[in-house]
């Protein structure tokens, strides 16, 4: 998204397919966010290359939403949201807007399931995020979690690995292979439901650190709908409960960091001079800002942000966008984490924790 300096339409649609006209519904959306981009000036190369990729993907049922942003003519990505929009929104702006789709995957973890049986075991790995695709269809769902990338068929970080052999001859294969994906993707949690004596089978060749993030939900099989619907139900509450974790654990250590006065700052203008000085380890952003200030920036560097334009390096050429795109442009080109402020912990919604402190004299 930021591998341009042209203005970007970013686009938030709700896709929620549970109705027969649902295509219909999605088409009118994208036709009115359509002629919003239009107005606003963008050019028509991108909006025909928004028009192959607004439809989201006829595949993936239920409640969902679509972030598009194209420029110059080209995508540069396409995800699926786990969640509608709370609105349908299409904007025309210097930098791409990314706030929801870094909140949506703010609710995400990378994670393994395993469906096991006596004959052998499926393996899936999900990834939170796919990261630097130029084109990206990534699916995200409440019991359906699919990456994939439109070059290239399934992206690497997807994986379906079956083995139809006897269980006895090959369980340390397959412990194997769970152990290799669940490395591959940084997995915080590997579920394996199915056969009782399966998962026991399966357990006994898994090393300390996987047992370690492991869940087991008993029953079924690998080719019982019933019992794979139930281990997809188990994993979607399971990631729920360790991501509300993750994050407060991440949130606190934010509140102890301001209440010591070291290690952590706040406010809009604090955090954009602490990015300037690739100072921020993370980056704390409210899903709501309220009624967005604008800052400055520069086309050119994603680091010259501040809310003063004369304290940029080039003033004459500065541009203006909303906070959080700015503010998210520069974490991203700084491999600044994320993490969404569900109080008001900080001023203006938003807060960083800093790497490093600098000394005052």
């Amino acid at each position: 998204m930021y591998e341009t300096t042209a203005p970007v339409a970013s686009v938030y649609l709700d896709t929620t397919r549970t109705t027969e006209s649902a295509f219909k519904e999605i088409e009118l959306r994208w036709r009115a966010a359509r002629e919003r981009l239009a107005e606003q000036g963008a050019d028509e190369a991108t909006l025909q290359a928004l028009d192959e990729v607004a439809e989201g993907e006829p595949g993936v049922p239920g409640p969902q939403g679509e972030a598009l942003f194209a420029a110059e003519g080209r995508v540069l990505g396409a995800f699926t949201l786990s969640r509608p929009p709370l609105r349908d929104s299409a904007v025309w702006w210097p930098v791409a807007y990314p706030l929801g789709v870094v909140i949506d995957r703010n609710h995400q973890i990378p994670y393994v399931t395993v469906a096991a049986d006596r004959e052998g075991a499926d393996v899936s790995a999900y990834t939170a995020a796919q990261h630097k695709p130029e084109f990206q269809r990534s699916f995200s769902g409440s019991t359906l979690h699919i990456q994939k990338v439109r070059v290239g068929g399934w992206t690497h970080k997807h994986y379906q690995r079956r083995s139809e052999n006897l269980w006895d001859a090959n369980a340390q294969e397959v412990a194997k292979d769970v152990e290799d994906t669940a490395a591959h993707v940084g997995a915080e949690v590997v579920f394996v439901g199915g056969d009782e004596r399966a998962i026991g089978k399966l357990r006994d060749h898994l090393s300390e650190r996987v047992r370690d993030i492991l869940v087991e939900h008993p029953g079924g099989g690998r080719h019982d709908p019933a019992a794979l619907a139930s281990l997809r139900e188990a994993a979607d509450g399971v990631v729920d409960c360790v991501v509300a974790e993750t994050r407060k654990r991440e949130r606190a250590e934010f509140t102890t960091a301001l209440s010591r006065g070291e290690g952590a700052t706040q406010g809009i203008a604090a955090a954009a001079e602490a990015l300037r000085r690739a100072q921020v380890k993370t980056l704390l952003l409210a899903a709501d800002l309220g009624k967005e200030p604008w800052i400055w920036g520069s086309r050119t560097d994603p680091l010259e942000v501040s809310v003063d334009r004369e304290s940029l390096s080039d003033p004459e050429n500065a541009i203006q966008a909303p906070a959080s795109a700015l503010l998210l442009r520069a974490a991203a080109y700084t491999d600044a984490e994320f993490v969404e402020l569900t109080d008001n912990s900080a001023a203006e919604g938003v807060g960083a924790i800093l790497r490093y402190t600098t000394a005052v004299r």
